[in-house]
């Protein structure tokens, strides 16, 4: 007779699958129904004439970036789940922690955007505001593509090393400064005969909401 019953504690990844089949079956679809653009996109980092063909700011509304970027939602909502879980914050299998994250990005991404669209009018700096709207999209885009398989990878499988998760924001972000340099090299004139109005946009705009982001999560988990 069995005198002691240990309960096995089963975690609910469902939720997680379904995310994944949704992020990897949208970017099948969009591959499927732009198969040169997204031959170009794939190769973005090696090659700038995707950045060349698709300078155009109307393709930041358009059905290819709008299409992947619930992808960068659900990728970039994983690898915080992942970076909290690793750094003994959060269970990688909390859905409710990963909509509250992916509802802060979104809200987040959104709010920034209009702000941008309010403050390039005020200093009439909006061709350029524009133009680095849809760089900075494109390759936000581009990484949350090309970590999806890498959350996979961490959600389902327990014991990887934080120097991974390091490793992976450390590409990610030279991905991201090298998309300022590209629009930076490109818009250069613009930006030295109103230089002034730039460095007020780079500091209000593009440090100070990451710094007090910064600010309020090592207070939460002081």
């Amino acid at each position: 007779m069995i005198e002691h019953l240990n309960p096995r504690i089963i975690e609910n990844k469902d939720w997680a699958t379904f995310l994944f089949v949704l992020a990897f079956a949208l970017i099948a679809i969009t591959k499927s129904a732009y198969e040169t653009r997204f031959s170009e996109f794939s190769r973005l980092i090696v090659s700038d004439k995707y950045a060349k063909i698709y300078r155009d700011t109307s393709n930041l509304k358009g059905s290819f970036i709008v299409g992947l970027f619930f992808v960068q939602i659900i990728s970039f909502s994983f690898f915080i789940l992942m970076i909290m879980h690793a750094f003994g914050y959060a269970e990688k299998t909390d859905w409710v922690l990963f909509i509250q994250i992916a509802t802060f990005l979104l809200y987040f991404i959104l709010a920034k955007y209009l702000l941008e669209k309010i403050v390039a009018t005020s200093f009439n700096i909006e061709e350029f505001i524009d133009t680095l709207n849809l760089q900075k999209a494109t390759y936000r885009t581009y990484i949350g593509v090309l970590i999806l398989p890498f959350n996979a990878i961490l959600f389902y499988h327990d014991g990887i090393p934080k120097s991974v998760l390091l490793v992976i924001i450390g590409i990610a972000l030279c991905i991201s400064l090298f998309s300022y340099f590209i629009s930076i090299k490109t818009h250069q004139n613009i930006i030295l005969s109103k230089l002034f109005y730039f460095i007020l946009y780079l500091c209000a705009l593009e440090i100070a909401p990451y710094y007090f982001i910064y600010y309020w999560i090592s207070k939460e988990v002081a």
